[in-house]
């Protein structure tokens, strides 16, 4: 079986496992099973699958390189964009159930909370990637999309600050995400120091 073959039932697979955490969520409100803080259940749920999502899809182009299989790039920008799917419905728990809406009340928040800071950045970051990632776009911005989507890479740091600074560096899994994403950048700098030598002019 190709390749080609094979991409929509993995995609389709890839777009079920995604979806499952929002329907559970889905399910829990409907069950009464988010506990005593529902919104706080419902705004870590989705912002620890955004973070995840967003590791994963760092890691797929370490593991095409790895198995010498296409696969994983063909997945690549499914999961980037379930993990902004999951980040923009965190955000919005977030404005709409703790804030109730108060854009003015937002603006403070971002000022006088590191962690909000940085989590609003982090989305800030995401949001253009995602609208820009398809071919269309590949095309028209050539060269500068790639350098666009390396954004990916501070707003993943930034997520994961985010996430320490949230839970105060006291939850094991947060560090984990941040141990993870270190070492998912460790497994870059090969690539980047090739490229920097195919890039560089002759006798510099």
């Amino acid at each position: 079986m190709t390749t080609s073959t094979r991409s929509p039932r993995l995609r389709l697979a890839v777009f079920l496992l995604a979806a499952l955490p929002a329907v559970a969520a889905v399910y829990w409100a409907f069950s009464g099973q988010l506990g005593a803080n529902p919104v706080e259940t419902l705004v870590h749920h989705s912002g620890l699958w955004a973070l995840r999502l967003l590791l994963l899809t760092l890691a797929m182009t370490p593991l095409q390189r790895q198995l010498g299989r296409a696969w994983p790039v063909h997945i690549r920008r499914q999961l980037g964009l379930w993990s902004v799917f999951y980040a923009l419905i965190h955000f919005s728990l977030f404005l709409v159930f703790d804030l109730e809406l108060r854009l003015a009340l937002l603006g403070e928040e971002i000022l006088e909370r590191p962690y909000i800071t940085v989590g609003f950045s982090a989305l800030c970051l995401l949001l253009p990637l995602a609208l820009t990632s398809t071919r269309g776009w590949q095309r028209r911005l050539g060269r500068r999309w790639k350098a666009l989507h390396r954004l990916v890479y501070p707003a993943a740091a930034l997520a994961c600050l985010h996430l320490l600074w949230k839970t105060k560096v006291d939850e094991p899994e947060a560090m984990a995400y941040a141990v993870i994403l270190g070492l998912l950048l460790l497994l870059r700098l090969p690539a980047l120091r090739r490229r920097r030598r195919t890039e560089m002019p002759p006798g510099a």
